[in-house]
């Protein structure tokens, strides 16, 4: 199950009793805050998790259609490790 930025906002819409412009500026800067500074280090959230930077290799990659090969460059990737807190109540 997916879920989007569109329903984050509607369900803290009904949770805290505000307007939609509230609610989707509301998660509009809890991203961007996680973004500006996640790149200098980690981000911890007690009971909820950490956001860390993941640096991926540089790889082949192949075209599926044509079977072409190109070199996939190194990436920074943020990586969400949930909280043992919300381990638990999920199981």
């Amino acid at each position: 199950m997916s879920i989007t930025k569109k329903d984050i906002a509607k369900n803290i819409k009904t949770k805290a009793l505000t307007d939609n412009r509230t609610s989707n500026k509301l998660i509009d800067s809890f991203i961007e805050i996680v973004k500006a500074k996640s790149l200098s280090n980690d981000i911890k959230i007690a009971h909820f998790g950490t956001f860390t930077n993941k640096v991926t290799p540089q790889r082949i990659g192949r075209n599926p259609k044509t079977g072409d090969e190109h070199i996939i460059s190194e990436r920074v990737k943020l990586n969400f490790v949930v909280s043992n807190k919300i381990k638990e109540q999920l199981n």
